[in-house]
């Protein structure tokens, strides 16, 4: 691959539709010199509007999937070729990759001195060049999306755990990204608030938000996902429709976790 390489899709065969916007190929991340290996030869693809739920036990990779498509986390090797481009080729401009897929965090990362508003305005004016006028008005209308618009002037120790990552979730799409990256946004939460969230998720899949949400919501992964992928030990052991993962798991370690969770 070249550097600063644009893929064609007949590089990638007849799989390679245009309805995919993600294709990652043999994706790698090995620490110490390769005697841990977080991911170990992934390969997967996202199409536009299409819901991705990624489940497994700690430790076997979701996360840093979830980030190394974000570039917070850099591959050792292999291919992540965005609408039609490999991200990790030289020259690639890092901050322009993430505006457009945008992450949630299981921690809500809110600024604590700053209001509401100033959190989901800060970035599209210093990164979008949007004026105050309308990246407030933006804003305040993601703000009522999520039923927080009376929220715009606290702070965020002043809310809850779920308005805090209701925020969060109006903040990422305040940068109007194709992508949405969740990494587990509701195990932070205590039991009741879980459902304030996940109910905003689902008005997003309605609306054909393409979203990539690693959970441990099975609830959550068999109503809303169209495509579910199992992951254990850095590689995807399965992945199918929820019907297909949780009605008819195919491999003994699927099963074996289903067990466990359901």
């Amino acid at each position: 691959m070249s550097v600063n390489a644009t893929v064609n899709a007949s590089d990638y065969g007849a799989s390679y539709g245009g309805d995919v916007i993600i294709d990652v190929r043999n994706l790698k991340k090995h620490y110490k010199g390769g005697e841990i290996k977080a991911l170990d030869g992934i390969n997967c693809q996202i199409r536009r509007g299409e819901v991705v739920v990624i489940i497994g036990p700690s430790g076997s990779g979701k996360s840093t999937l979830l980030r190394s498509l974000n570039l917070m986390e850099f591959p050792t090797a292999g291919q992540i070729v965005v609408k039609g481009q490999d991200i990790l080729a030289k020259g690639v401009n890092i901050d322009r990759h993430r505006q457009k897929m945008s992450m949630v965090f299981q921690h809500f990362n809110l600024f604590p001195h700053m209001t509401v508003l100033r959190n989901m305005t800060l970035a599209p004016m210093t990164l979008l060049k949007r004026s105050r006028n309308e990246a407030e008005k933006t804003a305040l209308d993601l703000l009522e999306r999520v039923g927080l618009r009376d929220r715009a002037g606290a702070y965020p120790d002043q809310l809850s755990g779920g308005q805090k990552q209701r925020v969060a979730i109006a903040r990422a799409l305040a940068m109007n990204p194709e992508v949405l990256l969740f990494d587990e946004p509701t195990s932070a939460l205590d039991p009741e608030m879980v459902g304030e969230v996940l109910e905003v998720m689902k008005s997003l899949a309605e609306n054909e938000t393409t979203m990539i949400v690693v959970t441990h919501e099975m609830g959550f992964a068999r109503e809303v996902g169209d495509r579910v992928i199992f992951m254990e030990d850095g590689v995807i052991v399965e992945e199918g429709t929820p019907d297909e993962l949780f009605n008819n798991p195919k491999s003994d370690r699927l099963k074996m976790f289903l067990s466990k969770v359901l």
